[in-house]
């Protein structure tokens, strides 16, 4: 049998095997080849061990890893995978075989490895498995929980609705499906954008899979076989975003220590041994970590019980269903330490949705698509598909526990009956109308499954452009992609209309503010001007004595803290902050009025001569920063379709935003287009590293090519 690779005029590989699983294999190796540092990085973060390299930065990762049994969820979940599904999990052992081959020859060639004196290491086949949960451990923002605690002891209940909005740490998605009925050609088009924090190297791997059963375009998770979330098979297509779903619970956990070990109270009243053991996390440059891994009946302790991490000690918010006769929420009387347990559905179910993946690879109906993600586990998403004999598929897809009001909202006290799992919901469908679905984060068909979603803004901006013509083809709908417009400008630009008395420096910026287009332009006076009222806005709230309570966060794990953080949660709410009918006793006009007096009279922004591009500049993440790095200046903003996320108040530059681009043409596949923010390979100085940034940059998409005399053969091995 012969693999043979081919690669298009961006890098991008093609690849044909003689079944799945030598393609699978192939997948491995190319990857391996390109992607080298990010595959090591990202197994090495799946288990724990990426500050044996990385330092002191990746520490607080490394220290939750553990703590929360990623890696031995990941090896259940793929001991689980080879009892219920053999054939897949042969398929991911062949994928890491691959790996395997090409992972020397990729790391040869790309640079951090010498820098950091790391050697590829040998895969495991659970790997890929660890490499998928710890990319998502985070999406359905869990931490959020720890945020409402402190939320509703320090302001109260009504806190909760006005901080409730799409947090700093969450991921999301724009993603619209349009019908044979709403396209030039009579048959269905999908676009969107993944918002994710931007990579070096990317997220997402611009790759084709062709074998006698299947031959698929699409954008994969590099560590992961098959194509999971955007995908054309040429006679169906799919995509995906962030359903925003709540399906993992943090619950209080009353301990003591006996000489039997560690014991947790459970709701019977009776005390239960937690497993406990010690690990070591190796630190470059420092002397190794030594800590303590505990897990109860609920789950694994995300926070160590003796080292005086606490939770919020108020009670739970009421739960009536739940209750029993003392039942209050207050801490037991049998005294101990508290620390917070982590449940999440994989390590329940020793599932991760991997028999969803070649099933999807196979498909070629709608119906097919909706079989396979009826596999799916994390994360939660909404899921848009279309074939070429006109179905259409706009479902939930995952798998979200039933559960006690409390366990959704805040943290639940193990302690008491009425909070453990009662089965799974059933996953929402939703409808097109007048032949157009939108998601974009926003309260749909999986509102009954969560608990904060994105505003509105994103998805009905979307959906007003699409109905500005009848019918759309797939070279029109960028235009949608890299729309700026900022609904969410309206509360503080109504609060500056309704000032007066202003210096006559505040008064032109007041002036030049009611009269700006509202778009969030790379090159626009007017958005930075906005941005910068914003920013100072943010900050005189945030300094508010209101909110000081607030300011410093307890003492939780520091990769939860992003959640905790007093100013984001103030950007990111601002629009509800202001329309409130009363805040706490701050006097928004007169903050608004310091604000605007204040940029007028300093700087750039005030004066006009300032551009949003100026400070809105692209900085993603990488696991070696490079303190020379200077982004290029980036159009959009958080709640813009343009979605390049900075944090007001604290930064304008963007980490997060769109971290690919497609369109899926039903008619003609050749006639799709993509495109991610950097380039095909992950090497620095590689000429397709960066060679698609400036398409990213200008709202371009590439075109899909899959013919093959077009493509250049780079390489055949006999398998």
């Amino acid at each position: 049998m012969t693999i043979t690779t081919y690669r298009d005029a961006w890098g991008i590989p093609h690849l044909r095997a003689a079944d799945a699983r030598e393609l699978a294999r192939a997948q491995g190796r190319v990857t391996a080849h390109d992607r080298a540092w990010q595959l090591e990085t990202e197994r090495h973060r799946a288990q724990g061990t990426s500050a044996s390299f990385l330092g002191p930065s990746a520490v607080a990762w490394d220290v939750f890893a553990r703590r929360a049994r990623l890696a031995d969820t990941a090896r259940r979940c793929f001991e689980a995978l080879e009892r219920r599904d053999p054939e897949t999990a042969e398929w991911v052992r062949a994928y890491v075989a691959g790996v395997n081959e090409g992972l020397a020859a990729g790391a040869a060639r790309t640079p951090e490895f010498a820098r950091t004196g790391l050697a590829p290491g040998v895969w495991e086949p659970w790997h890929p498995l660890g490499v998928w949960l710890a990319t998502h451990i985070l999406f359905a923002g869990f931490p959020a929980k720890l945020w409402r605690e402190e939320a509703i002891r320090h302001l109260g209940e009504d806190a909760v609705a006005l901080f409730a909005t799409d947090g700093p740490g969450t991921s999301g998605s724009n993603g619209w499906l349009l019908a044979g009925s709403r396209t030039t050609t009579g048959r269905a088009l999908l676009a969107g954008d993944p918002h994710r924090f931007i990579e070096a190297p990317g997220v997402y791997q611009q790759i084709r899979l062709s074998c006698p059963e299947f031959d698929v375009i699409g954008l994969a998770v590099p560590g992961v076989p098959g194509i999971a979330h955007f995908a054309h098979t040429g006679t169906v297509a799919w995509s995906i975003t962030n359903a925003m779903a709540d399906y993992q619970d943090l619950y209080r956990e009353r301990l003591r220590r006996t000489d039997r070990g560690v014991e947790a109270l459970n709701p019977d009243g009776t005390w239960h041994r937690a497993e406990r053991h010690t690990e070591t996390v190796e630190v470059a440059g420092n002397p190794p970590l030594r800590i303590e891994v505990l897990e109860t009946e609920r789950g694994p302790l995300i926070t160590a019980a003796a080292d005086g991490a606490q939770p919020p000690q108020g009670p739970p918010a009421p739960d009536h269903e739940s209750r029993t006769d003392g039942a209050d929420g207050k801490t037991p009387a049998d005294g101990g330490a508290e620390a917070l347990a982590l449940r999440y559905p994989p390590r329940v179910t020793e599932d991760l949705g991997f028999s969803a993946l070649l099933p999807l690879l196979r498909a070629r109906h709608v119906t097919d698509v909706d079989r396979a993600f009826d596999a799916w586990t994390e994360p939660v998403n909404v899921v848009h598909a279309a074939d070429t004999a006109g179905g259409t598929l706009h479902r939930v897809a995952g798998r979200v526990p039933v559960r006690s009001r409390t366990n959704r909202t805040r943290l639940a006290p193990a302690w008491l009956p009425g909070h453990a799992w009662q089965g799974w919901h059933e996953m929402p469908y939703g409808d097109l109308t007048d032949g157009v679905a939108v998601m974009a984060n926003q309260r749909g068909p999986a509102a009954p499954l969560g608990v904060e979603f994105a505003p509105p803004h994103r998805a009905d901006r979307i959906r007003t452009l699409l109905d500005e013509r009848r019918t759309w083809s797939a070279a029109d709908l960028p235009a949608i992609h890299t729309d700026t417009h900022l609904a969410s400008a309206a509360p503080l630009i109504d609060h500056l209309a309704a000032l007066d008395d202003l210096t006559p420096g505040a008064a032109e910026l007041r002036g030049r503010l009611l009269a700006w287009d509202r778009r969030m332009d790379a090159d626009s006076t007017g958005a930075a001007a906005y941005a910068a009222v914003r920013t100072a806005v943010v900050r005189h709230l945030a300094a508010h004595p209101a909110f000081a309570a607030l300011a410093e966060p307890p003492a939780h794990p520091e990769v939860l803290l992003p959640w905790l953080a007093l100013t984001p949660r103030i950007a990111f709410a601002l629009e509800h902050l202001l329309r409130a009918e009363e805040l706490y006793g701050v006097d928004r006009p007169a903050v608004v009025r310091t604000a605007v007096e204040e940029v007028a009279a300093g700087g750039p922004a005030g004066t006009g001569t300032a551009t949003w591009g100026d400070t809105h500049r692209l900085a993603p993440w990488q696991a070696l920063p490079d303190p020379s790095y200077d982004g290029p200046a980036l159009s959009g903003d958080h709640d813009c379709v343009l979605s390049t996320s900075a944090v007001p108040g604290l930064t304008d530059l963007s980490a997060r935003g769109p971290a690919a681009r497609y369109v899926w043409d039903l008619a003609d596949r050749d006639n799709s287009l993509w495109v991610v923010p950097l380039g095909a390979d992950g090497v620095p100085g590689a000429p397709h590293h960066t060679d698609q940034l400036a398409l990213w940059l200008k709202g371009e998409l590439a075109p899909v090519c899959t013919d093959w005399d077009r493509l250049e053969l780079v390489e055949e091995t006999d398998v």
